[in-house]
């Protein structure tokens, strides 16, 4: 048994800690700002430009900052960050997909932080938008490879199909296959970013029948890969784990799947707002009825939230306005693996024998379809109540001698 110590002793150890982990960011930034070139955009003068005020972007702060799970002291830090942001080199890569994910986060009628910090990322390499072409892109590829070896961040959008030896995808002057592509690129990267469910798990590429054999980047290349998952992810997502990459030199807690806990860490299920309409048991029946009209739950009519991990609810699109569930159309569960087979085309809950209303069933609904991915998120304690009565033991028990450890030391 540990020695058990008092709050004020144990409050001082999380401060001491926090001031070794501010410590740590502020090293890494100065290493960054050392070592890495100037951003092309001044960070600071562009905010002035697109009119977002200093109040706003102090209010950004605190939001992005309790968003990746750190305490207020680390405002500055953020703030720090999100000034280097242009400094990190990237190289985008297209694979199977559509280019939906970049035309997301390029289409902004009114810029908010997020916005504005990724155009000043330094993309080194993006097909969709860099105006060099055959040979001289090619080129522009293999500069950044070689200048900034060990350095840059690899994202990639789409993935990557295996049949025929990869060859049902073939790319740029040379026609190297994606698989081929992919491995090199990603041998001289720092970290593997994917964005979309695409890259992520293989998405619609991968559906049944799958002809081309399409999957995952990182089941593909057996790599440990950051998976931004949706169809397409929100802006948000991408740049809090840039940021986070930037102030701790390393990525953040991921789940099972590979997806930042910070961002996928609750289900659309638990912070949606019809909820509360669920736990009454009053749904929408039928599109258009008398229950649609008045925003009541959408499960009935196919709404996967209960099954899905996001923060669709908290971060919205379309300039943070809204989101699916909030315009009117239940959740597809486009974060999840496999949501094109087992979710999206489905205007039914998957489990019909749970309809009742109240927490416990959707719990439960939930829990069974993505055991995996709950088992692994602390955070979500009914999650872990289910786990701990599988193995016979009383709910909580793990996460309450955890948590009393942490404290007693």
């Amino acid at each position: 048994m540990g020695k058990v110590i008092g709050s004020d002793e144990y409050g001082r150890r999380v401060a001491k800690h926090y001031r070794k982990l501010m410590e740590h960011c502020k090293v890494n930034l100065d290493r960054i700002e050392a070592e890495y070139p100037e951003p092309f955009l001044n960070f600071k003068e562009l905010l002035k430009e697109r009119g977002v005020s200093r109040r706003a972007f102090l209010k950004w702060t605190s939001a992005m900052t309790a968003a990746l799970m750190l305490p207020p002291l680390f405002r500055p830090v953020v703030a720090r960050a999100a000034e280097a942001f242009g400094r990190l080199p990237v190289v985008w890569l297209h694979f199977a997909e559509c280019t939906g994910c970049s035309e997301a986060f390029l289409r902004c009628s009114y810029p908010n932080v997020d916005d504005i910090l990724l155009e000043t990322i330094s993309l080194e390499y993006h097909e969709t938008l860099m105006a060099a072409a055959g040979y001289q892109a090619e080129q522009n590829l293999e500069k950044c490879m070689q200048d900034f070896a060990g350095k840059f961040i690899c994202v990639i959008e789409g993935a990557l199909p295996q049949g025929l030896r990869g060859q049902y995808l073939r790319l740029g002057p040379k026609g190297k296959t994606g698989i081929q592509i992919a491995k090199e690129v990603v041998s001289k990267a720092a970290a593997v970013v994917c964005i979309g469910s695409c890259s992520a798990f293989g998405n619609v590429q991968a559906a049944r029948p799958n002809p081309t054999d399409a999957a995952g980047v990182g089941k593909v290349l057996g790599i440990k890969t950051v998976n931004i998952a949706g169809c397409p992810p929100n802006g948000v997502n991408f740049t809090g784990t840039v940021l986070h990459y930037l102030m701790f030199g390393d990525l953040p807690a991921l789940d099972p799947l590979g997806r930042p806990i910070w961002a996928y860490g609750k289900r659309i299920h638990d912070v949606c707002e019809r909820r509360p309409h669920y736990d009454a048991g009053e749904f929408v029946e039928e599109w258009g009825d008398a229950g649609a009209k008045k925003g009541w739950c959408l499960y009935k009519v196919g709404c996967k939230g209960p099954y899905t991990y996001g923060n669709c609810g908290k971060a919205r699109y379309n300039d943070a306005v809204s989101w699916p569930v909030m315009a009117g159309h239940g959740c597809i569960g486009c974060y999840e693996p496999g949501f094109w087979d087992t979710m999206a085309p489905f205007e039914k809950p998957i489990d019909e024998s749970t309809i009742g209303g109240g927490d416990r069933t959707a719990d439960n609904i939930g829990l069974a379809l993505t055991g995996v991915t709950a088992a692994g998120i602390a955070a979500h304690a009914v999650a872990s109540a289910a786990v701990h009565r599988k193995k016979g033991e009383a709910p909580g028990k793990e996460t309450v001698k955890a948590a009393q450890e942490e404290k007693h030391g």
